[in-house]
């Protein structure tokens, strides 16, 4: 019974998670890039929409919307990623920013590291809901394993209880590990 309650529990909370995760990822329309936008694709200087690096994992959704936590993650590490990666110029958003701070104000050169900090900053919220979307999927498909493992244990043993009562019903009462025992006692000759 604990068995079957804990993996009903977990079922809940892998359908949960799954159907959460879904549902927050569809609110958010994000669509890949359509499969025409892979085509002809190379590695060009500056910024690029789709780069070579992308056609082995972003490819594969092209298209479709974004509403599972395995396309979450290639989204946010194989697109936003790389076009953080191009913007950032390979620095991160704290660099820019501390850049943009240590700039005179008003130059043209503060509004230029400005305006990276700022880009850097959204999409790096971005992408750690998207990564964070991936996370709890993961966590609702080991919930999903774990049920299965409880409701396969819980079949196990049902199947070794109705074996052992069969056994029990098979064997003479002297064979019986646990079978009461009588024991006679002699009383002493009296002389």
């Amino acid at each position: 019974m604990v068995l079957l309650i804990a993996g009903g529990l977990l079922l809940w909370g892998a359908n949960f998670a799954n159907d959460n995760v879904h549902n927050q990822l569809a609110q958010q329309q994000i669509t890949f890039p359509p499969v025409t936008a892979f085509a002809n694709v190379k590695a060009t200087p500056g910024f690029a929409e789709i780069t070579p690096s992308m056609i082995p994992s972003v490819s594969q959704y092209a298209g479709q919307k974004l509403t599972t936590g395995e396309q979450a993650k290639v989204y946010a590490d194989d697109f936003i990623g790389n076009h953080l990666a191009q913007i950032g110029q390979g620095k991160s958003y704290s660099y820019w920013s501390g850049q943009a701070m240590s700039l005179p104000a008003g130059s043209k050169a503060q509004l230029a590291a400005q305006g990276t900090a700022d880009t850097m900053f959204k999409g790096t919220t971005l992408r750690g809901m998207l990564l964070e979307a991936y996370g709890f999927s993961v966590m609702g498909e080991i919930a999903w394993y774990a049920a299965l493992a409880s409701f396969i244990l819980a079949g196990v043993f049902f199947l070794l209880t109705l074996l052992g009562f069969l056994h029990f019903r098979r064997e003479d009462e002297k064979h019986e590990l646990l079978a009461p025992r009588t024991v006679t006692v002699k009383e002493p000759a009296l002389v």
